[in-house]
């Protein structure tokens, strides 16, 4: 089975989301939110994320996490990661109360693809103080593909994690989640990274780029949006189409991509020291906005 044949079936299964030039959506991956152990990358940006994340909620985005949001790799199950980033959970059940929510999965929380999983762990959890169960996503659903559609011009955008391109996080992800468990997540404590993932391996991420860019070209230059390498990209009209929001596991910084007015905008959020000492989360704009529109023009020429 080629990346190819795996990133259009993805397309083919993907769920559609209309929206028009008043549509605002915000757009990470790869947060990889772990158990707040020694392992878990995504606790040093949590209050960067928290912050961010409020927000988008607050300004009426519709949040997009596109895969690899739970660290399912390391950890044996969703409790340990709900227990040490709650705020955040529930932050995210506002979004999916309000229909604002769109979760897709990636090779490291791949068992989101099984819907009877999701519904047995996310569906509820069991809260202490009150001594019983309380609702946290019911019914939500995961997704390898998320198609934005815009209601006037017909335009498409696919997101999707982009392991597609990815053979051996793909195909034997159970295998790299082992690996992972028993070697790699000990070997953290000491600085050794894993060196099956593309965010650490230039060379493979350079592969998994050119696999993805080769299905667009085949793809009538459709605006692709992915994570996955951890690795920010955004072309200029008239190049190929291939964006990625980077990762929430950056050095004490989180990238994404922001949808607003019929553009698109690549963002960091970060602390930042004011003069008197104190820190503060900031947005910083990192390219664009860009209009959505004008990669449709520049295909058309």
């Amino acid at each position: 089975m080629s990346s190819n044949f795996r990133l259009s079936r993805a397309y083919t299964n993907a769920k559609v989301v209309p929206f028009d030039d008043t549509s605002k959506f915000i757009l990470f991956s790869d947060c990889h939110r772990g158990d707040n152990s020694f392992a878990d990358e995504f606790a040093n940006n949590r209050n960067i994320y928290f912050h961010a994340l409020r927000h988008y909620y607050d300004n009426g985005f519709e949040y997009c996490e596109i895969g690899d949001g739970d660290e399912l790799w390391e950890n044996l199950s969703f409790e340990p990661i709900f227990e040490a980033h709650k705020n955040v959970f529930q932050l995210l059940r506002k979004f999916h109360l309000e229909d604002r929510l769109h979760m897709l999965w990636g090779n490291h929380d791949m068992v989101y693809k099984d819907e009877a999983y999701v519904k047995k762990n996310l569906s509820s959890y069991f809260e202490p103080i009150d001594n019983k169960d309380k609702d946290l996503f019911e019914g939500i659903k995961y997704h390898e593909g998320v198609i934005l559609k815009h209601r006037d011009t017909q335009q498409e955008l696919f997101l999707t994690h982009g392991h597609q391109a990815d053979w051996w996080n793909y195909t034997f992800w159970r295998w790299g989640r082992f690996l992972v468990r028993v070697l790699w997540k000990p070997l953290q404590v000491w600085g050794i990274a894993d060196p099956t993932s593309p965010a650490r391996n230039y060379k493979e991420l350079i592969k998994v780029e050119r696999r993805i860019k080769k299905w667009i070209l085949k793809n009538q230059l459709m605006i692709t949006i992915v994570g996955h390498t951890h690795r920010p990209r955004f072309p200029e009209p008239g190049d190929i189409p291939f964006f990625n929001d980077g990762s929430c596991v950056h050095p004490r910084s989180i990238t994404g991509i922001e949808i607003e007015n019929g553009t698109i905008s690549l963002i960091k959020w970060q602390i930042a020291t004011k003069n008197d000492g104190t820190l503060q989360v900031v947005r910083i704009l990192l390219e664009g906005p860009q209009k959505l529109i004008d990669y449709q023009i520049a295909l058309e020429e």
